[in-house]
């Protein structure tokens, strides 16, 4: 059973162009996101990135610079949600000299639902941070709150 798609919107104060790197240069996407990724930005290449020792495998779906991209999503050696069971939609949309983003993670199971809901908050806006340049986002992603990480360990996705 799937739940309902995690949506998730914030503007950024940075063009889209700028904003799509974020999703495709792996120094750029560890500046908001993780610590380590590996990226093949085109049309089945791979979407590799350890969040703080959870292990996101996926690939890339469909790319549309600087208007968005499709990427598959789901956790190393994980049961409920293996590599490439969910879908994250992210579109980009110039709005004055900023860009509007907007995300749905869909093909979730029900109890990853809040998790990714957080989750997908806390990192939109680090992203804003890191696209915009400010200093706060230099810092090392400190994570989610430990009853966060629970729901995102291997052993219970």
């Amino acid at each position: 059973m799937t739940a309902e798609p995690v949506t998730a919107s914030i503007h950024i104060d940075a063009p889209p162009e700028r904003v799509y790197e974020y999703f495709t240069r792996p120094e750029a996407l560890v500046r908001w996101m993780g610590e380590y990724a590996v990226l093949e930005p085109e049309p089945g290449g791979q979407f590799t990135v350890d969040i703080l020792g959870t292990p996101v495998r996926g690939r890339y779906l469909e790319l549309d610079p600087p208007h968005g991209l499709l990427i598959a999503w789901g956790y190393a050696g994980a049961g409920r949600l293996p590599p490439g069971a969910s879908i994250v939609e992210v579109r980009l949309t110039a709005d004055g000299t900023g860009t509007r983003v907007d995300l749905e993670h869909r093909d979730l199971p029900p109890a990853q639902q809040p998790g990714h809901t957080a989750g997908w908050t806390h990192y939109l806006a680090r992203l804003a941070g890191a696209a915009a340049e400010t200093t706060e986002a230099a810092a090392p992603d400190p994570g989610m709150p430990q009853v966060q990480r629970l729901t995102h360990t291997v052993g219970n996705a």
